[in-house]
């Protein structure tokens, strides 16, 4: 049975039982800051187990994406080493909120798997807490299940939470017996059965969980509001039991991605192999990639984002150990998508996003990974143990890109161990400069300190009017004056506090005889308090008038609202993949940070640039609505992906065009933007773009300064502003005409080649050529040049070269091409053993390696001997 069927089946099954069926959730949790990833079924319901939601059915069945490779469940250390742990998995899932308990949980599990899908009942096993009475009542009395095959165990393997709190409750677990029919004869003990479940035996198919309590964040477990089910089976066990496969990875939701690493390394996978660990991985790792690019994580060095690169990066290490020198992983998140599209629309609609994410990663930590592991073998030789110190596992990760576990990975299969303490140690060294460069930069943190030292006048309650009004008559409700600056709480607050990105409001504050300049708003003691220079005798009594300066305040608008034009443009342009990941929104310009891989072209520019401006000059209403949080979420309002938001949220919406949630202020019709000018584009981290734009004012401006350059170029070149183009083109095609006739000055002062071997080698694993010569050039980068374009030329081969250099210098240099390298024959072994023949050292990397000559007059002979160093070495 596919598990395209066993999938369908299971809805099919709850469906007709009264249960309505959901999509999968996405793997970024919605509003739960306690998860990095969706790792159950029930993370979708958990506000409905813990009474604080209600839908309008009180049964549901699901088939949920699920990542465990982060938190509390990780299973990504297991991944390729055992036949069952995966870092994304789907869980095929039957939940009832306060409708059915335990019988029917137990019989629906029962019927479906005996009755529905024909497995054995002779090769299940029961599992129950061990204080769970009921439970094992209902599996023998019930379903009929064989005494001798229902056992009690602890809380480690029948007690089920999703994290360090919340929803939790004993559970009831179904094993099945992967026996042969002659190992299964004889009786079945509690012991027994551990011991084979721990070998592998048995595979858990299905967990029933009796959601009942929810535990807090001191341990103490309270009562559900009604006791729920929620119950996972993995559909890729489910895969291999009835496919009759020893492994998951043997079913068809893996087989067709092994076949396509096997068609991209050149060897098809063999289970039974050293290799087949590399396969399995990439398999994997494929999967997980794909679904979490397609819900909207991006590679990046915090949080769910570094998660996702850890594991591309250790599928990019895998592919090295396969012999692979470029992207391969892409390839397999290419099958994923045409395997999984059927049942996932999210991967086909982002494919090219899909796949250009991955080979831009790749590609990066390919950049860094050979110079990483030359390092890593210096510090882990193959034939010694001990511990790799703390501050070089710090520079395997912030300078070759090799996270924490992958050097735990690789040194554990050499032996040795890594201080990880000595790791934490550097890192956190690292983020103590990064806090101090901060400061030292002026980026303040928000002020939490109480209202010790001020005057209070009054207990009440702030009302923010930003909204409506920038200018207002009011009271203080709490003061602070001194040094010729006041702090000051009002009653009635126009000015709007930096939040989302937008800037705070500037402006004036006045009372009877005195003024405050307002140059700071912010929060202290729950409350927001402006602050700035004071003019005159300061009274805190009697009433004040508060005014935000309006033309600030209005440029500041037209830039927020055209920000949500930009965020809406940006995904019509470059695809729905872009999401917000920072903004700034000041009165003279706007900044905004998205994810994307790839820097844009002109032409996409244009046409972001054309998109937002056709939307401001359609002078679109600008409506502001509060709305339920979910209902803002189903009605397809954007929110940030870590963004913790209330039960209720502010909704800006401009019609047909641009729907997000957002707490800033904004212009009232698109029209008042005027205009919109993108000013650069640029790469702030790894698959983060930032545009900076203006509007209004500000591009007006921006036009002016263009053209009075314009006008300064064109008097330089004394030429009309309309030849200015035609000028600067002749300038350069003068320079590069004078380029190229230096260039031949140049080369015709080169020096000669002599060939002191040239000949072909033949190894047990295939002939290739080898060159030695001497030649004479005016620095290393002239023998590079001409290792270079033997590699290029050679197809399969060696070159050993000694450099003369001016000034009575030499060098020896090795050069080794790609296809030998992967047979273990390195560039870096070949120039030591012939720099030891004339007193050298040196080293490099496999492909190019150089080394200094004590013994300049042995070089002849030495490369003469080389021959013999190379056919060694190859043998």
């Amino acid at each position: 049975m596919k598990a395209a069927a066993i999938r369908q089946r299971f809805l099919d099954y709850f469906a007709a039982r009264g249960h309505e069926p959901r999509p999968s959730s996405s793997l970024v949790p919605a509003n739960d800051p306690t998860l990095l990833f969706t790792n159950a079924g029930m993370v979708q319901f958990k506000r409905v187990f813990l009474g604080q939601e209600e839908t309008p059915f009180r049964r549901a069945v699901t088939s949920q994406k699920c990542v465990r490779a982060g938190g509390k469940h990780n299973d990504l250390e297991e991944v390729g080493k055992t036949r069952r742990h995966h870092t994304f998995f789907e869980m095929l899932g039957n939940f009832s909120f306060g409708d059915y308990f335990k019988e029917d949980a137990v019989v629906f599990a029962w019927d479906f798997l005996v009755d529905d899908l024909g497995l054995d009942p002779a090769r299940l096993v029961a599992t129950v807490h061990d204080s769970d009475d009921e439970a094992e009542r209902l599996w023998i009395d019930e379903v009929g299940m064989d005494p001798g095959r229902v056992f009690r165990l602890g809380d480690a393997d029948n007690f089920w939470q999703m994290a360090d709190t919340g929803p939790c409750g004993p559970c009831s677990e179904l094993h099945y017996d992967v026996r042969p029919d002659a190992e299964r004869e004889g009786p079945l003990d509690r012991d027994t059965f551990v011991r084979l479940s721990d070998e592998g035996s048995f595979l858990e198919l299905w967990n029933l969980v009796f959601m009942q309590f929810d535990r807090d964040a001191d341990g103490v477990m309270h009562p559900l509001p009604a006791p729920s089910i929620d119950t996972g089976a993995g559909l890729e066990r489910l895969a291999a039991v009835l496919q009759n496969v020893d492994s998951n990875f043997h079913t068809d939701l893996f087989l067709p991605l092994l076949q396509r690493v096997g068609e991209v390394v050149g060897r098809p996978y063999d289970a039974a192999s050293d290799e087949g660990l590399s396969y399995r991985v990439l398999a994997d790792h494929g999967r997980a990639v794909a679904f979490l690019l397609a819900d909207g994580v991006f590679p990046s060095s915090e949080g769910r984002g570094y998660v996702l690169r850890r594991i591309l990066r250790r599928a990019v290490r895998h592919a090295w150990i396969l012999g692979r020198r470029e992207p391969t992983l892409v390839h397999v998140v290419d099958a994923v998508v045409d395997e999984m599209a059927d049942v996932f629309p999210e991967l086909p609609s982002r494919r090219e996003h899909l796949l250009s994410v991955t080979r831009a990663e790749e590609e990066r930590f390919l950049s860094t990974i050979e110079g990483g592991l030359g390092r890593f073998d210096e510090l882990a030789p193959e034939d010694g143990e001990g511990v790799i110190p703390g501050p070089e596992v710090f520079r395997l990760y912030d300078t070759f890109g090799f996270p924490l576990d992958l050097t735990e990975l690789m040194a554990a299969e050499r032996g040795w161990r890594v201080d990880a303490e000595g790791f934490e140690a550097a890192l956190e060294a690292q983020r103590e400069r990064s806090r101090a460069d901060r400061a030292a930069s002026g980026v303040q943190i928000d002020d939490a300190e109480g209202l010790d030292g001020w005057t209070i006048l009054d207990e009440g309650e702030q009302r923010f009017v930003g909204y409506e009004s920038t200018a207002v008559s009011t009271t203080l409700l709490a003061a602070r004056a001194g040094e010729g600056r006041a702090a000051l709480i009002l009653r009635d607050n126009p000015f709007y506090l930096e939040s989302g990105g937008q800037v705070s409001d500037r402006g004036v504050v006045e009372g009877e005889g005195w003024t405050v300049q307002v140059d700071e708003v912010r929060p202290v003691a729950g409350k927001t308090v402006v602050t700035g220079s004071l003019q005159g005798a300061f009274d805190a009594g009697g009433a004040v008038e508060a005014s935000v300066t309006a033309s600030v305040r209005r440029d500041t608008e037209r830039n927020h609202t055209a920000t949500h034009l930009l965020h809406a443009a940006l995904r019509d342009v470059l695809g729905v993949h872009v999401v917000q990941r920072g903004s700034l929104v000041a009165p003279n310009r706007l900044r905004f940070d998205f994810a994307h891989t790839s820097p844009m072209t002109e032409e996409e520019r244009g046409r972001v640039e054309a998109q937002v401006n056709a939307g401001i000059w359609a002078d679109h209403p600008v409506v502001i609505e509060q709305m339920a949080h979910a209902d803002a979420v189903a009605q397809g309002a954007m929110a940030l992906f870590g963004e913790k938001y209330g039960d209720e949220v502010r909704v800006v919406r401009i019609p047909d065009v641009s729907m997000e949630l957002c707490g800033g202020t904004h212009v009232r019709h698109t029209g008042e933007i005027g205009l919109f000018k993108l000013v650069s584009e640029s790469g702030v981290a790894a698959g983060v773009r930032r545009v900076e734009a203006q509007t209004g004012p500000g591009a007006f401006r921006h036009f002016a300064e263009l053209e009075e350059r314009l006008q300064a170029v064109s008097r330089t070149l004394k030429t009309p502003v309309d030849n200015v183009e035609r000028r600067v083109e002749q300038l350069l095609e003068e320079r590069a005409e004078i380029g190229r006739m230096l260039d031949e000055v140049r080369q015709g002062g080169g020096g000669g080649e002599a060939l002191a071997v040239d000949t072909r080698i033949d190894a047990p694993s295939g002939g290739f050529r080898l060159q030695a010569a001497r030649l004479k050039v005016r620095d290393a980068d002239g023998a590079r040049a001409w290792g270079d374009r033997f590699l290029e030329d050679v197809g399969s081969g060696v070159a050993v070269v000694a450099a003369d250099l001016p000034g009575d210098r030499h060098s020896l240099f090795a050069f080794v091409t790609d296809d030998l390298i992967s047979r273990g024959l390195r560039a870096d072994h070949v120039v030591r053993g012939v720099a030891a023949l004339v007193g050298g050292k040196g080293g490099g990397r496999p492909h190019m390696a150089q080394a200094g000559v004590g013994e300049p007059e042995g070089l002849d002979e030495a490369l003469v001997r080389s021959e013999g160093i190379v056919r060694e070495l190859a043998s």
